[in-house]
């Protein structure tokens, strides 16, 4: 003969089984309200693409018929991201000719103007922040970079820099937690931070998280992002979030341009 479950018991699993499905709720609602923004930067000279950059800025170089800026935009877009920052420098006015040409792609695209001197990528960043929700985190993409990378499985609640297992000269070295713990280049020895067991080369892809934002205040207005990283982990949780079998193709010299018509296929 089977137990008689008691009325009360009934209605405490019930009430567990409600509450959990309305914080489920909450959360996705919660989520879905959060505005999602995006900062490519397309502000450099683009020497390593030159002739073609002699005339015209790298982020409209073309792969695959598109411009770079195109294949980034349509992946941001494709991802949910609503509002995008763009810092131009060289031939700035032909990116800005090009987004209105295409109605911004339907998105809130802002411009972050950078003609009058090239901030690198930190005081990009430290330029650009007024263009954004400040509440929100912000995902930064090199307008160069073409990849495999599943924006939307990136944690976005901390600072984040996408790295892989990939031969370079240069590594950004994490301790076991995955916490950022400093830089190196094999070649030469150079040491930035502390050394750690775990390198893995930078993607070109980061999460710059409004919990940042105030350290940026002691910073000059031209400095790199990655000098400010490796300052800041040392009293701040920077996390590295290494994608795993991550296609990632960087558009930076003219040998690669072949390489990204076989990549984009």
């Amino acid at each position: 003969m089977k137990d008689k479950i008691a009325p009360n018991e009934i209605f405490w699993s019930n009430s567990f089984f409600i509450s959990e499905k309305i914080a489920t709720f909450a959360t996705q609602i919660k989520h879905s309200a959060q505005m999602k923004q995006a900062m490519i930067f397309a502000a450099g000279l683009g020497t390593r693409l030159k002739p073609l950059t002699d005339t015209m800025p790298k982020a409209l170089v073309r792969v695959g018929g598109q411009p770079l800026i195109w294949h980034v935009i349509q992946k941001l877009k494709q991802s949910g991201y609503e509002r995008i920052v763009v810092n131009v420098h060289h031939f700035a006015g032909q990116i800005v000719d090009y987004l209105k040409a295409n109605d911004n792609f339907g998105l809130d695209i802002r411009i972050s103007d950078e003609t009058s001197q090239l901030l690198e990528t930190g005081g990009g960043i430290k330029k650009a922040l007024p263009l954004f929700d400040s509440s929100e985190p912000i995902l930064i993409h090199n307008v160069d970079i073409l990849s495999n990378l599943d924006l939307n499985a990136l944690p976005m609640d901390a600072p984040l820099l996408v790295v892989s297992e990939r031969k370079t000269k240069r590594y950004l070295m994490f301790d076991d937690d995955m916490r950022l713990q400093g830089w190196t280049n094999i070649e030469t020895g150079e040491v930035k931070g502390k050394k750690a067991d775990k390198l893995l080369a930078f993607s070109g892809i980061h999460v710059f998280h409004p919990s940042l934002a105030p350290l940026l205040g002691e910073w000059p207005e031209r400095f790199p992002i990655m000098d400010f990283y490796l300052k800041a982990c040392g009293d701040n949780l920077i996390k590295g979030y290494e994608a795993k079998d991550l296609r990632l193709l960087d558009v930076g010299k003219l040998d690669t341009l072949d390489k990204a018509e076989e990549f984009i296929k």
